[in-house]
């Protein structure tokens, strides 16, 4: 499996039959693994996705009518001996089955070749009505969109402006279906969201903080909240942080490197919310768990499994069970699910 490219999470979903499916992108076309049946334990694949010329990189996207999207960056050559870039994106209907062609978005620089090379890896979210929302960092540091709308037609790229970004883009939905990204620079990290739904977006309040690169995500906690989390760039702890917030909270002890995959789902009768990342001195899957929005109730990362490659995912599975899967060094997929008794024990892990 390529290693070279920044890796996501989040590819770890489940499709409206209750089957997980995961997704691994490599030089070769998109691997997909997908339970054979509900909550496993067998699984099928891999299968590959056809993916000419996209790079191994993958951000997934899945809206509430479970259609999974997939988007990822292409190179070709072009007529003048120069490459072309463009943002692409395929569509899985339902699991197992076949994905839709790539299609091509191109790029916010249009035909300007060498502009557009020198873009951002691409980050996705789906909104409340189905449509897809794609963004990149553009080259002067800022965030460049393009929206679907409802009639499945795409408006132009959109410039949000900013400067000095690093890495991805990290984009999420709120619990009242309002869309929010966020890039990090050296000291702060630079957000915009949305007052009303649509394709509009406003510059928000920066966080306060240096993020590592490419390890930002967020997940939604209460209300119209959601909780920003990342590992640090100076020690690689994990921070969190939301607008109620005077300054970002340190989860645990434990370093991390790559994103932090989120999941909020009730433990015992209480709601928590569950991380996950590859630990730094290890390179093995760690888990944390502790009561929602109480960062100070005291966070204890527990490493679990072989060294991985990449980062770890989360998900639910049709019995309601949290799921934990990685890949090995070798590229196998692995998984470990909730075992059936009180509190977040894992059983052992398992290859796909």
């Amino acid at each position: 499996m390529d290693t070279s490219l920044a890796p996501t999470t989040g590819w770890l979903v489940r499709g409206k039959d209750g089957r997980l499916t995961a997704y691994a992108p490599t030089t070769d076309g998109v691997l997909r693994w997908t339970e054979t049946a509900p909550a496993g334990p067998e699984w099928s694949g891999p299968d590959v996705i056809p993916a000419t010329g996209v790079l191994p990189y993958l951000a997934v996207a899945q809206g509430a009518d479970g259609y999974v999207h997939l988007v990822g960056l292409r190179r070709r050559p072009l007529p003048d001996g120069r490459t072309g870039t463009d943002v692409v994106y395929a569509l899985q209907y339902q699991s197992g089955l076949a994905v839709r062609e790539w299609a091509p978005l191109g790029t916010p620089y249009g035909s300007d070749a060498d502009l557009a090379a020198r873009i951002g890896l691409p980050s996705a979210v789906v909104d409340a009505d189905g449509s897809l929302h794609v963004f990149v960092r553009n080259v002067g540091g800022g965030v460049c969109g393009r929206s679907q709308v409802p009639s499945g037609k795409w408006n132009k790229w959109a410039d949000y402006k900013g400067s000095e970004g690093l890495g991805a883009v990290s984009v999420s939905i709120t619990p009242e279906g309002l869309m929010e990204f966020a890039l990090p620079t050296a000291e702060r990290v630079m957000r915009w969201k949305q007052e009303t739904k649509g394709v509009k977006f406003e510059r928000a309040d920066d966080i306060l903080s240096g993020a590592e690169p490419d390890s930002l995500t967020a997940e939604r906690t209460g209300g119209d909240r959601l909780t920003h989390f990342w590992h640090t760039s100076e020690d690689r702890t994990v921070r969190a942080w939301r607008p109620s917030m005077a300054e970002p909270a340190t989860v645990g002890t434990g370093t991390g490197t790559g994103p932090i995959a989120l999941l909020r789902t009730p433990v015992d009768g209480h709601d928590c919310t569950i991380l996950a990342h590859r630990d730094e001195a290890t390179g093995r899957p760690a888990l944390a768990a502790y009561p929602t929005e109480d960062e100070g109730s005291g966070v204890t990362w527990t490493l679990t499994g072989e060294p991985c490659v990449g980062a770890p995912a989360l998900a639910i599975d049709a019995r309601g069970r949290v799921v934990m899967a990685a890949f090995g060094t070798d590229g196998t997929l692995r998984v470990t699910r909730q075992k059936d008794e009180s509190g977040l024990a894992l059983a052992a892990w398992s290859r796909a």
